[in-house]
């Protein structure tokens, strides 16, 4: 019921803002960049402020997964790992001779991949991880709410047009693995959230690689990316190639390591109740 309530008015409520935001800035003579922007920023803070607000009252406690004290760290730290991972599977490609840049664009085509990374990272974490992880977790301990997740996005992603073996793996190993492990680290969700924006941003941002999730097709830079689909990710782009399933593996196994040493890792429900009759 947490979980219906609290992603219900979260997805109610962006709509509205996607659908009255238009409306109300298509009567100002702003850029249509400038416009995704503000409705991006507006969804950001509309789906953290419900998040807030719903589970304050609900669980009757502090929200310090999203503590204020813990923002520029975690912004910081996740929006740079984001990108880095983005440039060492783009790095591969260009290794391999097969990523052309074909042109640079002006720094003002970075607005709408920023705005749609905005929108991505926290609309989909504080709902998916916030809300979905976070709950099953206290159930089911880390352990298999991980196993369900992975599982899970990987059946999601099976009958994507141009889904192979890998690209399936990859997904179910970036959102199901990776990001779930950044939170269960940090205990924070600002981690994940700028996790997910610096991904977002960069694949079609920066290096204008193909996202499944955006009709974005460039950014700062123009590129060709041909070759072989197993380090290109073929049709789904980049982030579904062979190097982007290893180096987020290997990432969400160091995150985990470390979320184990800092004793980080929920027991399921039922060995505590277990434990503590």
């Amino acid at each position: 019921m947490k979980m219906i309530i609290g992603i219900g008015v979260i997805v109610l409520l962006v709509f509205f803002i996607e659908w009255i935001g238009p409306l109300v800035l298509d009567k100002t003579s702003l850029s249509d960049d400038l416009k995704a922007l503000i409705v991006a920023v507006a969804d950001a803070c509309m789906a953290t402020a419900c998040y807030i607000f719903i589970f304050r009252i609900y669980e009757q406690r502090l929200i310090r997964e999203l503590s204020r004290k813990k923002f520029i760290s975690n912004a910081a730290i996740g929006s740079l790992t984001g990108i880095l991972l983005q440039a060492l599977i783009i790095l591969v490609i260009w290794l391999a001779g097969t990523f052309l840049v074909v042109q640079v664009n002006p720094v003002s085509m970075l607005i709408k991949p920023f705005a749609f990374a905005l929108t991505a990272g926290f609309v989909a974490e504080i709902m998916i991880i916030g809300i979905v992880f976070r709950l099953l977790e206290e159930q089911t301990g880390t352990k298999i709410a991980f196993f369900i997740f992975i599982v899970l996005f990987a059946m999601m992603h099976i009958n994507v047009k141009g889904a192979t073996s890998i690209s399936v793996m990859a997904t179910a190993i970036q959102a199901g693995f990776m990001l779930p492990a950044a939170y269960v680290f940090s205990r924070n969700l600002w981690l994940p959230i700028f996790l997910h924006f610096g991904w977002d941003f960069a694949e079609p941002g920066i290096f204008g690689g193909i996202n499944p999730s955006s009709s974005l097709t460039h950014g700062l830079l123009t590129s060709k990316i041909a070759g072989n689909p197993l380090f290109t990710g073929g049709e789904t782009g980049p982030q579904d190639s062979l190097q982007s399933l290893l180096l987020c593996l290997l990432l969400g196994i160091i995150f985990l390591v470390l979320a184990k040493k800092k004793n980080n890792l929920i027991k399921p429900r039922w060995q505590i109740t277990a434990t503590n009759k």
